[in-house]
């Protein structure tokens, strides 16, 4: 078979860029230590890093949500420490206003402390979080919660954040919520009994109505704290899930890691056998093109 001398040419030239060209991939290749730089490089390995490096980006955005509803929950736990605390010298106080020798003035002594109190209590409720927003206005961040008249006039919407592929979860408490709805709220509950502590007692009919009034107050402040321990209950159960998810992210993300090495590191030894290899063929392709080039029939004659 003849064979012309320009399809010697290209046939030879052909080879050395193959070799030149595997020798280019396996200096990038030992220069990144990756084994796939590019998806010409594997495509069906490359594909499975791709879809395994978007798993891990979200599962690295799933953490930071949980670690800003984290934070949040502390907040508002640590908010509802100090309000548990307010609930409870309340209560240690009606139950001293029920002592049958006080005098009106002594009575109305421990008005003054609770409305010291209220005080304290309303701005626990009206505070603000770290990014200026009321913590228990709901959606109506700008908004005071609690008015001048004890009134809950903020929003009843609460926040919820994906924290998981499959999970929401509430990171926001309103301030009806925890202290309770128009009209029957702490704030009002204890306004009215300050109300009697500072109205003297003059007769049975006063004393019957006073003491009514202190039983209807202690009822109501156990039902606030209750509300109170639910909700820093929630809290807790919420601080739990959100600790058992990391630890899954956290498995998840080195599944992630030992995935994506397996299909895209190098192997170094493997690597620099082949440059080796190579390098050897591309040399003795070299000689042999030179000394097929240089055949011609006149050299033959």
């Amino acid at each position: 078979m003849r064979i012309s001398t320009n399809t010697i040419y290209q046939s030879g030239t052909n080879q050395l860029m193959n070799l030149q060209g595997d020798l280019n991939k396996l200096s990038i290749q030992t220069a990144t230590g990756k084994r796939v730089n590019s998806p010409a490089d594997d495509p069906v390995a490359a594909a499975r890093i791709l879809e395994l490096n978007t798993a891990k980006d979200q599962n690295a955005n799933y953490t930071s949500t949980r670690k800003t509803a984290e934070t949040l929950l502390q907040t508002y736990e640590a908010n509802l420490t100090s309000v548990t605390d307010a609930i409870q010298s309340i209560q240690s106080s009606l139950i001293a206003a029920g002592n049958g020798s006080y005098t009106d003035a002594e009575r109305a002594k421990l008005a003054n402390e609770l409305q010291g109190n209220l005080d304290t209590l309303k701005g626990l409720a009206n505070t603000k979080d770290s990014q200026g927003n009321y913590m228990y206005s709901g959606y109506a961040t700008t908004t005071v919660p609690f008015d001048t008249n004890n009134d809950y006039v903020a929003n009843t919407t609460r926040t919820q954040l994906q924290i998981d592929v499959q999970s929401k979860l509430p990171v926001t408490f309103t301030g009806d919520q925890v202290f309770g709805a128009n009209g029957s709220n702490v704030f009002t509950n204890l306004q009215n009994i300050i109300g009697l502590l500072n109205t003297p007692i003059t007769d049975s009919t006063t004393q019957a109505t006073f003491n009514t009034g202190l039983a209807t107050s202690i009822d109501s402040m156990q039902d606030s704290l209750d509300r109170v321990l639910n909700t820093r209950s929630e809290i807790g159960s919420s601080l739990n899930l959100i600790d058992t998810l990391n630890s899954t992210g956290d498995s998840l993300d080195l599944q992630y890691d030992a995935s994506i090495s397996t299909l895209q590191d190098l192997d170094y030894a493997q690597a620099l056998s082949d440059i080796s290899k190579k390098t050897t063929i591309l040399q003795a392709a070299q000689k042999a093109f030179v000394a097929t080039s240089n055949i011609s029939l006149f050299s033959l004659i």
